[in-house]
Parts: C-alpha cells; structure tokens; sequence
C-alpha cells in the first residue's frame, strides 16, 4: 500500500514539472542555462608580463662602525671641565675635556728658565773658544787647553739639547690637558665628571668616540656564492647593498659593496665582506643585526607571473592557464629568480597568459572558472629598477 502511495506521489510530481515546463518555455530555458554558471568556480587571476628583475644574495650582518675611539687621558691632573654633551655629534679637531693645566704650565716655565740659563753659559764657552783659537796661533797657549774648550763648547749644546727637550715636553702635557676628537663621530654617554681626578697610568677612559656617517656593516655569503659576486666585481665596481630589517620586509639603507675579505672561515664555508652606508640618516647604529642584501644582476626580458600563481605538487611546480573559453589546465614550468611580488618562469609560460592566484583549491584541469574581478592584480610586470 505505501509503495503504491509513493509510486503515485512521483508521477503526478513528474506530471507537474512537465506541465509547468510547457506552460513557462522561458524560464524553464533560464534555470536550465543557469546551471552550469553556478558550477564555475570564482577565482582571481594575473597575466604573465616580460619584465626586469632582480638576483639578490642574503646574508646575515652587522652594523660596524669604521672607527670607535676611547679617548684616554695621556697626563694626571684634576679633569676641570667637559666640553660635549651626551649623543653630541662632534667634528675631528674639537675640544672633548679640559684638564687642570697649572702644574705642566709650571714645568714649562722651568724648562724655559733651564734653557736660557744653558744658552748663556754656551754663549761664554763659545767665547771663550774663539780666545783661545786667536791664542793658540800666536803660540800663547798650549794645545790641550784649546781641546778643552772645545770639549766645554760641546758638552753645553748638548746640554741646550735637553733642555729644548724638556720644554717640548712640557708643551706637550699642556697640549695633553686639552684632548681633542681624533675622528669625528658621536660621543657615548659621560664617563668621568669634572672634579675627578684622572691618571695616565690607570688608563683612565674620558669618552668613547663612534664614526656613525659613514657606518659599514659586515656580512657573509656562502663560499658558492662568491664566484659569482667576483665576477661582477671584475665587470662593475659599484654593487649595491640593502641593509633589510628582520622579517625582510623593509628597507632601512642602502650603500655599496667595497671589498672582500682575503680568506674564506673554514669552519662556516663563509666570506665576509663589508658594504659601506652614508648613514645620513643615522637609522644603522653600531651593532645591530640586519640582513644584507647584495645586488648581484638585474635579469631584462624575463616572463614574470604573480608569486601566488606558483603551486607545487611533489617534485614538480605548476600553475593553472586559464584558457579563452574559461576553463584551466594545469601546466608544468621551470621557475628563476624569485623576489617579494614576482617569479621568473623559465620554460612552460609565455607572457599574456592569465594564471591563477586565488582559488586554486578547488580546480582541476578542465574546470570551469569565473574570473572575478576579472585578470585583478593586473600583469606581473614589476617595478623597473
């Protein structure tokens, strides 16, 4: 009985469908049309451009400042003043500190006193020499006298030898009482105050001194990767570095490689090698770690596709074509270089096709897609360098 129901149920709703189809051709042709639009699957595609773009090597740096100077007292005394301020930016030749310069001025003035006193009594010796030399012609005086005199008159210049010495060095610990920047740089933060005393022999420390502008930083490269940094040396001298911050995402400075080291680390498989930055902006300070990144060669009219188009399955990658009639197939390529937007397709892809970035979980290759927005993210042509 409930079969029978059921079996009468299913042919009066055929019967309905199939009148309502002949009493409304239209809209049946509309639902039917309809269908297969709503199987497409939405994605969102780029067109594959010929473009530049740029090789980079990586490595790990250091900012290095090229010159960091402790400025050491050379004399004793009381330090009388300081003349720079914390975090001053200061020129080479500036004063940094005064030490108490009475005592040395002292020692000078003795000095002087010395030496004039010596070159007064050279003075007579040398006239006492040219009485002797007229004596000894007319034979009024014997020859060892005038060896004596002569001897005198030697011994007193080198006595005034001395005492030029002495008031030099005395000049000198004068010229030690007011130190000045031997770079020009930024002092760090004060490190002996005024009233202190300093000494020569426990090495006291008054300032350090860093040269920040211009500022290096050191970074390594792979021992496979040095050839090909040598060779673009010998055919440019100037490449350029980015110092990146690090997620690698933003670019804080950018300078110029100056040299390589001269020996590989043998335990890492590194060379070292040193970029030089202006600094202008002061925004690399000593010590701190950034990522450097080497401009090794720009690549011209290579085919670049957005770097969400690249999908990998296994061993092999592959993209999603879409073909005119909106439908993909799935096509094998041979990527390069790679950078933050764009990839290099070496083989497999020709510029003006549209490939897939978004919503490629749900396609297969024959699969009807709708484009929506339609080829959004425009070509993958990249910035010119």
């Amino acid at each position: 009985m409930r079969k029978s129901i059921a079996l009468v149920t299913a042919l009066a709703i055929v019967a309905g469908v199939w009148l309502w189809t002949r009493s409304h051709p239209a809209a049946a042709k509309a639902a039917s049309n309809a269908t297969p639009r709503a199987q497409a699957v939405p994605v969102t595609a780029g067109a594959a451009a010929s473009g530049s773009i740029d090789v980079f090597f990586t490595g790990l740096g250091s900012v290095t400042p090229l010159a960091t100077i402790t400025v050491k007292t050379r004399i004793d005394g009381e330090l009388v003043s300081v003349n720079y301020h914390e975090g001053q930016n200061i020129g080479k030749g500036d004063p940094l500190v005064q030490i108490d310069p009475r005592p040395y001025q002292v020692q000078l003035e003795q000095a002087e006193g010395q030496l004039a006193k010596d070159q007064s009594a050279l003075q007579n010796a040398r006239t006492d020499l040219q009485r002797y030399q007229m004596l000894i012609a007319k034979n009024a005086v014997a020859q060892q006298v005038l060896n004596t005199q002569q001897s005198t008159v030697a011994q007193a210049e080198g006595v005034i030898k001395t005492d030029q010495a002495a008031v030099d060095s005395a000049k000198l610990n004068l010229t030690y009482c007011r130190p000045t920047a031997p770079v020009a740089g930024r002092v760090g933060l004060r490190l002996v105050d005024p009233g202190n005393l300093v000494s020569a022999a426990a090495g006291t420390p008054l300032v350090v001194i860093t040269e920040i502008k211009p500022i290096s930083v050191i970074f390594t490269l792979p021992e496979q990767q040095v050839e090909a940094v040598i060779e673009r040396l010998a055919s440019t001298k100037r490449l350029r570095v980015d110092a990146m911050d690090r997620e690698m995402t933003k670019t804080i400075a950018s300078g110029v490689l100056t040299t390589l080291d001269n020996q590989l680390d043998p335990t890492t498989g590194t060379l070292r090698l040193r970029a030089i930055f202006t600094n202008s902006d002061e925004r690399l300070l000593p010590n701190a770690f950034v990522n450097a990144r080497l401009l090794v060669e720009t690549k011209q009219n290579v085919t670049l596709i957005p770097n969400a188009a690249i999908q990998r399955n296994g061993s092999s990658t592959f993209v999603y074509v879409v073909n005119p009639d909106n439908t993909v197939e799935s096509r094998t390529v041979q990527i390069g270089t790679v950078d933050a937007q764009h990839t290099e397709v070496v083989s497999g892809l020709q510029p003006g096709a549209r490939v897939v970035t978004q919503g490629v979980d749900k396609l297969q290759s024959g699969a009807l897609v709708r484009v929506s927005p339609p080829d959004a993210g425009g070509p993958a042509q990249p910035p010119q360098p």
